[in-house]
């Protein structure tokens, strides 16, 4: 049986449902067995694009929960201070139709292929490199959330259609993240050193 496509997915909640919020909750038990990879990529998906500041942050505390249990092997769960939260129906219909168009264009690009990169071992390693990438993210480094963002967007279409090129992507980009981080907080670091032996020189 083929998959519902994320895309057609969340048009049809935002469609569907009959209440003026939709919670992280219901998204969460909508999803079943695919949560963890979708939230993933709904967590990481508003990094790639300019935030407000403190986004990254408020984000990125679900995005390590949720990384931590792909790691383990382990079904989806968030707390209750999570799962309580919500967004209003007609702002995630926006969303969602804003979203479909580009989701729609990555879901034509997927396909199943490289299965060894999409077998319950090999995810684990992808919650491993998740966990990294969330915490990154998470941390209050300039510029550094959106590489990680889309590394992490990467994983979650990849796993979410068996397709492992874009798994492998996803450790591409996810690398190239890291040595990018890595670089700024080194440029920083260097920089308030240098400002340091002036101050005090």
């Amino acid at each position: 049986m083929t998959r519902e496509p994320l895309s057609r997915f969340l048009l049809r909640v935002a469609d569907a449902s009959s209440s003026s919020q939709i919670s992280i909750g219901e998204l969460l038990a909508a999803m079943q067995d695919r949560a963890l990879a979708a939230l993933l990529f709904l967590f990481a998906l508003p990094n790639i694009v300019p935030m407000p500041p403190g986004t990254s942050s408020l984000l990125g505390i679900p995005l390590i929960l949720l990384s931590v249990q792909l790691a383990l092997g382990r079904p989806a769960w968030l707390p209750q201070l999570i799962t309580r939260r919500g967004i209003s129906r007609e702002r995630f219909a926006a969303v969602a139709r804003r979203m479909a168009p580009w989701l729609q264009r990555a879901e034509r690009l997927l396909r199943p292929r490289l299965p060894l990169l999409v077998r319950p071992s090999s995810e684990r390693l992808v919650g491993v490199a998740c966990l990294l990438l969330s915490v990154v993210l998470y941390l209050p480094i300039p510029l550094s959330n959106m590489p990680p963002a889309l590394a992490i967007c990467l994983f979650a279409l990849g796993i979410l259609e068996g397709d492992g090129l874009w798994v492998l992507a996803g450790f591409v980009t996810g690398t190239l993240a890291v040595l990018f981080t890595s670089g700024v907080v080194y440029a920083l670091v260097k920089t308030g050193l240098y400002l340091l032996a002036n101050v005090f020189a």
